[in-house]
């Protein structure tokens, strides 16, 4: 018989590196003598390059990919769709892109894939000649690029060279480089990956991408947010859907005309979006005496994002909004998150609404959700509604008296069944980083504290339960905000620490959010809110999103879930649509697709939280150093909120800024780490250093690249007993130096 050459490569096409020759024989239906063919065709379609004759004895065609390979992960395109290269170069230079397709959503080998990741593929060439690789398995992470300032050195024969200092605390060396282009100048931040090569004992590395300059005042954003992998801007096609939506007419989409309720926002002074509006009314039900009817109306957010479309796959890579002291990176293209889904005053503006009952003692007794078309009253900030509940009206709040008065009878009414209910009241003072026009530091401010805060906290808090209440209730699967008890290890390690405070606190009785509040106030009477406070924080659980989870350790809620910011997190929006989709509230609810990757997207935007709240709190740290750095050698008021073996983490007074102060810089002797009382002490004099105390600090080192502060204890040690053992067990030398990067500690949790 005469072989055809185009029904080999057919075959081969249809299954790379599957056929040895054995098995194309079978597939081909070739026996006897005909076999002696088609060795000899095979042998010269290899030989014209037509075919590749594996290590494995298998055959594919020369441009094809490898039947099983390792890729890595590069590149999320605007539908959401994951990309990789083969982690080896092809034979040939031949250059593929793979379009990855994972099946097992929640992988039980470390989750859902995503940039940086490697994974073993198996290789699928579709019709229109597109690559794709079927996910067998993850393999973690990838080579991985890191991110550094470059700096000219000298040299011994007087030619420039070059270095990177890494912005990552962690870091612990500089890396050299040889290849730097001509256009790079000093102070490049740049992300680099290790060669894996030295010169000398310097470890060298190569130069993958320039994003900006250390000498820019805003580095400290840039830097935190590439770092973090946060993701900057918009595809183009999210940003032309953003351009062209616009708002819906009423009744269409579902919305009814609700422009008659008298709907306030009170927000920060610096808001540049209004995500919510707030009213309260006396109810008018003769069996609800004394009781309230509230209204909090949410920016419809879901009539403008579509299940599946750019804009959602943009706003679920990111999963929220980032704030930074100088920018917000947003969840959202600027055309909505300040304009279309900003709740502005005096204009329509579609929005999710539900109406609350209360009855005078603060109780809900009754919830409805609606869709509609509403027009805000009036714009007030914090400081504005405060002053008029304090009777100092001013002209912001002159024409919405009523409105104001209402509110502020109402929220007395849900405090009173708030204290009742005994969440988790843990006040530590928040520090805000205002930043001028050219991105220098101009203030460091301790947040206001009002009742107006209190009052919208408390309102957003009744409708997360409300929306969590109804979709239960209707038994809808969506996301919930989960809030685990604390483990009882920490609360065991709380408890020995207390008695060096002299308080107590019972590990083996039953924890709730009610005894850690009577700890709290035993505390202030000793002087001690600030150190306890931040020692029951650090019992505490990570709040997550869940599909599966249900309660609220921290608010003391059965029910929890997030409604109320759909502007800049993800997990509101899947519950608008999920609310729309359960009580018919028009279109845009929730699509079979997203039901089915409910667990994907609760693990997806858990982790874009954290990173997000990194982000936050690196810049954070990287202005305070900025600040700082002027101010070496000067004095601050600190108390000691961490307390390891090889220093002591202190916070300072005036700033909020954290900081370490290596072990070996306490004094010329060792010292050993009492985990159980939270201090370090002499072993040799007793000298003591508690967690919480009150120290005086001298600034030795300020890093603005890392955010990293290093200070030298002024103040004494307390006198107290050497521990048992000597120097067992010891803490620090008299020589040993720390690394100069710091170190951070987590201080707030998001609810």
């Amino acid at each position: 018989m005469t072989l055809s050459r185009d029904s080999i490569l057919d075959a081969v096409r249809a299954r790379p590196d599957h056929y040895d020759r054995k098995r194309l024989a079978r597939h081909l239906g070739v026996k006897g003598d005909d076999r002696r063919d088609l060795r000899q065709t095979l042998r010269r379609l290899v030989d014209d390059g037509a075919l590749v004759y594996t290590p494995e004895k298998t055959y594919r065609l020369a441009d094809a990919l490898p039947g099983v390979m390792v890729v890595n992960i590069v590149h999320i395109d605007e539908d959401g769709d994951m990309w990789a290269d083969p982690e080896r170069e092809l034979k040939g230079g031949v250059q593929r892109s793979i379009l990855i397709r994972d099946t097992n959503r929640t992988r039980d080998d470390g989750g859902a894939l995503s940039i940086g990741h490697r994974a073993l593929v198996r290789i699928k060439e579709r019709e229109d000649g597109t690559a794709v690789g079927m996910v067998m398995k993850r393999l973690g992470k990838g080579a991985q690029t890191h991110m550094g300032v470059l700096h000219k050195t000298g040299t011994k024969d007087g030619k420039t060279g070059w270095r990177i200092q890494p912005v990552s605390k962690k870091a612990r060396h500089d890396y050299g480089v040889d290849d730097v282009p001509d256009t790079l100048e000093d102070g490049a931040i740049v992300m680099f990956r290790s060669t894996r090569k030295n010169r000398g004992q310097l470890r060298l590395a190569e130069v993958r991408e320039t994003i900006g300059n250390i000498k820019d005042e805003r580095a400290a954003s840039l830097i935190s947010l590439h770092e973090n992998d946060i993701p900057l801007g918009f595809p183009p096609a999210a940003i032309e859907q953003a351009e062209k939506a616009t708002m819906p007419a009423i009744g269409e989409m579902g919305h009814a005309d609700l422009r008659h309720l008298a709907l306030l926002t009170i927000d920060p002074v610096d808001a540049k979006d209004f995500d919510d509006a707030i009213l309260a009314e006396p109810d008018d039900n003769p069996k609800n005496p004394g009781g309230w009817s509230v209204w909090v109306a949410i920016a419809d957010v879901a009539a403008f994002v579509t299940p599946g479309s750019a804009l959602d796959n943009a706003a679920w890579e990111k999963g929220n909004s980032v704030y930074l002291p100088d920018r917000v990176e947003p969840m959202l293209p600027h055309e909505l998150s300040s304009d279309l889904c900003s709740l502005r005053p005096d204009e329509d503006r579609a929005s999710m609404l539900v109406n609350m009952t209360f009855d005078s003692g603060g109780n809900k007794t009754g919830h409805k959700f609606h869709r509609g078309i509403i027009r805000s009253r009036a714009r007030l900030t914090y400081r504005q509604a405060q002053d008029a509940f304090e009777g100092q009206n001013g002209p912001e709040s002159h024409d919405v008296l009523s409105e104001l008065s209402n509110l502020y009878s109402c929220y007395k009414a849900l405090r009173n069944a708030r204290g009742q209910r005994q969440p988790l009241e843990i006040d530590l003072p928040e520090r805000r980083v205002k930043v001028d026009k050219t991105g220098k530091v101009a203030s460091i401010e301790v947040r206001d504290r009002f009742d107006a805060h209190k009052l919208v906290e408390e309102f957003m808090v009744q409708a997360n339960v409300a929306a969590s209440e109804a979709l239960s209730k209707k038994g809808v699967r969506t996301l919930m905000r989960f809030h685990d008890a604390p483990e009882r290890q920490r609360v065991s390690d709380l408890s020995d620490f207390l008695p060096a405070l002299k308080l107590k606190f019972s590990a083996g009785d039953r924890i709730t959010p009610g005894r850690f509040n009577r700890l709290l106030e035993q505390a202030a009477l000793k002087d001690l809110s600030e150190t306890v406070g931040m020692a029951v924080l650090r019992t505490q659980a990570q709040a997550i999103y869940s599909a599966e989870k249900m309660g609220h350790f921290g608010l003391n809620l059965t029910h929890y879930a997030h409604f109320t910011s759909p502007i800049r997190r993800y997990a509101d929006l899947v519950v608008h649509r999920a609310l729309i989709k359960a009580f018919k509230l028009g279109d845009g609810g929730t699509t079979k697709e997203e039901e089915a990757r409910l667990t994907e997207t609760a693990e997806h935007i858990s982790t874009t939280e954290r990173r997000a709240m990194v982000a936050e709190r690196d810049a954070v740290d990287r202005y305070i150093a900025a600040y700082l750095k002027d101010r070496v050698g000067a004095t601050f008021k600190a108390r000691i909120t961490g307390v390891t073996k090889f220093g002591l983490f202190v916070t300072l007074s005036e700033t909020g800024a954290d900081g370490l102060i290596p072990i070996s810089e306490l004094g010329r002797e060792y010292f050993a780490l009492d985990e159980r009382t939270k201090s370090v002490i002499g072993v040799e004099s007793g000298t003591t250093f508690k967690f919480g105390r009150q120290v005086e600090v001298k600034l030795k080192e300020a890093t603005p690249i890392t955010g990293g502060l290093i200070f030298d204890m002024v103040s004494k040690g307390e006198p107290g007993k050497p521990p048992k053992g000597g120097n067992r067990g010891r803490a620090g030398s008299r020589s040993g130096k720390q690394g100069s990067r710091g170190a951070k500690h987590k201080r707030k949790r998001r609810s």
